[in-house]
């Protein structure tokens, strides 16, 4: 990391986040150890079943809202109809772009979650939450949306295979209209690390994509972010 971005990342936590850092593994952890004897989703509902597992809401510490704003922030200024908030967790994510989008719904396989974030989202009418896996995605989602995010989910995969990630790529495109636009965000610290290098794979991935028009690149203490846009509406369309 650069002494520039080091100053940064002071400005952009407080020494409180440190342990906001700590917490996120010993969940992760967690998460990794259950995986073998619950499966995937069992593992996400026991880690959920505590409310809050990664605390991304808890007021005690600033860095996951302030990363979540500086998202919202690195979106093309235009009007969105409907946002996707992929991996929504306990919906804070979910609940900001409730400022940029008409409507949002917020996906989870964890039931729990969904649960955690209806009842912190329960006045605002536009936002909704819905359980379902990024892997098994109803179809009745397709085309109904100009925005998706995918922040802080997809290292989430196992087994994490190219080919798997790819095919998410396409995926996601198939819930977008013409011209939407995807934010994908993933952990990024020395970028010689394995969490580094695995989000380059997951950036690398969606970019490959030929439906994806990369719009921006950003590197942020201590994350990756893509914007992308799908193929516009043809002229006259």
């Amino acid at each position: 990391m650069s002494i520039r971005s080091a100053l940064h990342a002071v400005h952009f936590m407080s020494l409180r986040d440190i342990g906001l850092f700590r917490r996120s593994a010993k969940t992760d952890a967690s998460i990794a150890r259950n995986r073998g004897l619950l499966g995937d989703r069992g593992a996400f509902e026991a880690a959920y079943a505590g409310a809050d597992p990664w605390a991304s809401a808890d007021p005690a510490y600033r860095y996951q809202r302030r990363k979540y704003e500086t998202l919202v922030g690195l979106l093309p200024d235009r009007p969105y109809r409907a946002a996707l908030d992929l991996g929504c967790g306990v919906g804070l994510m979910t609940r900001m772009l409730a400022d940029r989008a008409g409507t949002v719904l917020g996906l989870d396989v964890a039931q729990a979650a969904i649960d955690t974030a209806a009842a912190g989202s329960a006045g605002l009418a536009q936002v909704q939450f819905r359980q379902a896996d990024i892997l098994d995605l109803p179809d009745d989602l397709d085309g109904q949306f100009d925005l998706v995010v995918l922040a802080d989910t997809l290292y989430y995969l196992s087994p994490m295979q190219d080919a798997l990630l790819k095919q998410l790529a396409l995926r996601t495109q198939r819930l977008l209209v013409p011209g939407g636009v995807c934010l994908l965000a993933n952990h990024y610290f020395s970028g010689a690390d394995a969490d580094s290098r695995l989000s380059r794979r997951i950036h690398r991935a969606f970019a490959w994509s030929p439906g994806y028009r990369v719009l921006s690149e950003h590197r942020r203490p201590f994350y990756l972010v893509s914007v992308m846009e799908t193929e516009p509406p043809a002229p006259g369309a």
